[in-house]
């Protein structure tokens, strides 16, 4: 049995990943062309390397057809309810670092913080009969994180595309999306609430719950991370 290392199959979160690895003492490498998501591993025996999206890598860790897994530890909290149960954190690896945050339009001067936005969702609702929609692809970490912080009166409009454009195009009044910068939201005349950081992501080698780690995969696990110093 080998011990499966999903990591992503493309951009600078596949090259980061392979760097981070690779200054450890173990290589990774993609074998065939683009198309081909295939790879290999050197420098501990019995792994075997799978190129997934960093989407997918979530799923696949928390239905145990990988081991282990590199991800952000947003897409993590956003695609598995209870994660704690079935992932671990093995080692934040100190790249792919964005914030998820939720921002306003500049031109609401008196909305800096959560109980305003709050204030102002339920003033949205009570003159337009609606609630005052915000646009996000996390919805799942977005409504717990309103939930506790008490803001109701609002509601989350899927987008998957431009999320900062939503505002702009009139699809939604608030949006809460992933920056590393703010450029982008500035750009777009938003304005990040002040205590509005909902969770600071970054890539993370995971270890699946749920995969089968008999006495064979175990034995490469330790071998792993002997080798990564962890």
């Amino acid at each position: 049995m080998t011990v499966k290392l999903g990591v992503p199959s493309k951009g600078r979160l596949m090259e980061k990943t392979f760097d981070w690895f690779g200054a450890r003492g173990v290589s990774l490498s993609r074998t065939g062309n683009e198309r081909e998501y295939a790879g290999a591993i050197d420098g501990v025996e019995g792994l075997e390397l799978v190129l997934l999206s960093a989407g997918e890598i979530p799923r696949e860790l928390a239905a145990g057809r990988i081991h282990l897994g590199v991800t952000g530890t947003d897409l993590i909290r956003e695609k598995l309810a209870a994660w704690e149960t079935r992932v671990n954190e093995m080692a934040p690896m100190g790249f792919g670092h964005a914030d998820l945050v939720i921002a306003v339009p500049k031109i609401w001067v008196d909305v800096e913080t959560l109980d305003d936005l709050d204030a102002a969702a339920a003033a949205f609702r009570a003159k337009h009969g609606f609630r005052l929609r915000i646009a996000t692809k996390y919805h799942r970490l977005i409504r717990e994180f309103l939930r506790d912080q008490g803001v109701a009166d609002y509601q989350l409009v899927d987008s998957q595309g431009a999320t900062e454009g939503t505002v702009k195009n009139e699809t939604a009044e608030a949006v809460a999306d992933i920056t590393s910068t703010g450029d982008t939201l500035r750009a777009n005349h938003l304005r990040i609430l002040s205590d509005g950081l909902v969770h600071k992501s970054q890539a993370t080698l995971l270890k699946s719950r749920k995969a089968d780690w008999g006495p064979e995969e175990r034995a490469t696990l330790v071998a792993l991370t002997k080798q990564l110093g962890l």
